[in-house]
């Protein structure tokens, strides 16, 4: 998991500093030892050793958050901080996060657990987390100036709660957002059900991740928080295709996934190959009869979706929103449209005056996948990714699915390109092609090109309608 613990010495105060409920000094005598992650691999599940046990999540591009147990309590240790996000390989941006990274870890949890999360704000300015969707005391619900005060920098506050009812869940601030949230400060929220629910089903493999999006102009690395609906950097748990990992999973594994959104616009999630169901909800798990299976769901602002399928096709099957500039990198929205323009005699010209000018999208996008044209130096091109096929042409939230009947069970590794068996790929057409045949209908559209006779002229005679008296 590659977890490196660090040792924070907090200010004398600190135990003072309280969030609504009280809690007695014995609790904040000594606070859990926070867990700082910077490894942007998808971590192994978090199998539970102590507390009721549950079957855990695994976090795309994520891990989750350890904890301890305190006279029956679970508590957790969560660090608002700047912290420093690869996005894609050589592509860095400074972000607000929580333990090391945007997002912050997962918090697991069991229906019925009693959880106290300790906040430690290490960001030049105050904040809060509000923690969405959850049934809680009003003064726990995060949001500054109205339910608590805010948490000062410096300072650490803390939460405490019982985890009421099982669903997926997640936590973002609730103080100076669009800077906050605009700078990646949001995490998972997983409450697993005590027992054997009737609208929860036992899954093989649990995965899960938030939809973010990011306003970074290439070769810079700060967002811009003031961007309402120009985004350019559309991510999976603030990772970019094809740095995304893949959900690697075994044949016919029944599969959960569960999708949270905090950008500023809806997202509808396709999955290749599979039919799935919308098994929950942010209200919780949706009864069976209310379900119907899709292969495209929505994921609105602020929304949460758990689809469920079992995995029994095999091979490699894209997995990406279906809002096509979505699925592209930094660059692409503010490239002019060239297609169609005569450019004959014009390249030289301007080659003239700029050596190093290149014509792009005469005939499409896709050639700038093959044109490898210098980008600047910290963004990611904007369609890329290769496949055993060649050019993926795409970028932004897009993954894989993979189905494999040699996956062992709890392997989440990566097993490479699909093999597949001969004579099942779409191949080029080399057999003879026979001409045209004469149709009724290609009669029809002759006879209509046929010169016509001038129409009769009807003469319509009109008159004037009687009272409706008797109506």
């Amino acid at each position: 998991m590659n977890l490196t613990h660090s040792r924070r010495k907090f200010f004398a105060g600190a135990a003072a500093s309280v969030a609504g409920l009280t809690v007695a000094r014995s609790a904040l005598a000594a606070l859990p030892e926070p867990v700082i992650q910077t490894s942007v691999e998808t971590a192994p599940p978090l199998v539970p050793t102590t507390g009721r046990p549950y079957n855990p999540v695994v976090t795309l591009n994520g891990w989750t958050l350890p904890w301890r147990m305190n006279n029956g309590v679970k508590e957790f240790h969560l660090i608002a901080e700047p912290v420093v996000r690869e996005v894609a390989p050589g592509f860095k941006v400074n972000m607000w996060g929580y333990n090391g990274q945007s997002p912050g870890p997962t918090i697991e949890v069991v229906e019925g657990d009693r959880v106290r999360i300790f906040v430690t704000n290490k960001l030049p300015e105050h904040t809060t987390i509000h923690w969405h969707g959850q049934r809680l005391p009003s003064g726990m619900d995060g949001v500054g100036g109205l339910t608590q005060p805010a948490i000062p920098a410096g300072k650490t506050f803390v939460y405490e709660f019982e985890a009421r009812r099982p669903g997926t869940f997640m936590y973002h601030p609730h103080a100076d957002e669009m800077v906050q949230m605009a700078m990646g400060m949001m995490g998972m929220w997983v409450t697993h059900p005590k027992a054997r629910h009737p609208h929860i089903s036992d899954v093989d493999r649990d995965f899960c991740f938030l939809l973010n999006a990011f306003d970074v102009e290439p070769g810079t690395r700060t967002p811009k928080v003031n961007t309402m609906t120009d985004f350019n950097i559309w991510c999976w748990n603030s990772r970019v295709f094809p740095a995304i990992d893949t959900l690697n999973v075994r044949k016919n594994d029944r599969v959960r996934i569960r999708i949270g959104n905090l950008t500023m616009t809806n997202h509808p999630i396709h999955l290749h190959g599979h039919e799935f169901l919308v098994t929950g909800t942010d209200g919780g798990p949706t009864p069976p009869g209310t379900r119907w299976y899709e292969v495209t769901t929505d994921v609105a602002v602020g929304q949460m979706r758990q689809i469920e399928l079992i995995a029994d096709e095999e091979g490699d099957w894209a997995m990406h929103c279906h809002k096509s500039h979505h699925t592209m990198n930094a660059m692409g929205h503010t490239v002019p449209t060239m297609i169609g323009v005569d450019h004959r005699g014009l390249i030289r010209k301007i080659q003239k005056v700029a050596p190093d000018y290149m014509l792009m999208g005469e005939r499409g996008m896709a050639d700038m996948g093959t044109m490898q044209m210098p980008i600047p130096d910290n963004t990611a091109p904007m369609m890329t990714g290769t496949g055993q096929f060649g050019p993926l042409e795409m970028g932004g939230m897009f993954s894989v699915f993979k189905v494999r009947k040699d996956q062992k069970p709890g392997d989440y590794s990566d097993p490479g390109p699909y093999n597949f068996p001969p004579g099942t790929v779409a191949r080029e057409y080399t057999g003879p092609l026979a001409a045209p045949a004469r149709t009724s209908t290609d009669d029809h559209h002759a006879n209509a090109r046929a010169p016509q006779t001038k129409p009769t002229e009807t003469v319509l005679n009109a008159r004037k309608p009687s009272p409706h008296a008797s109506h």
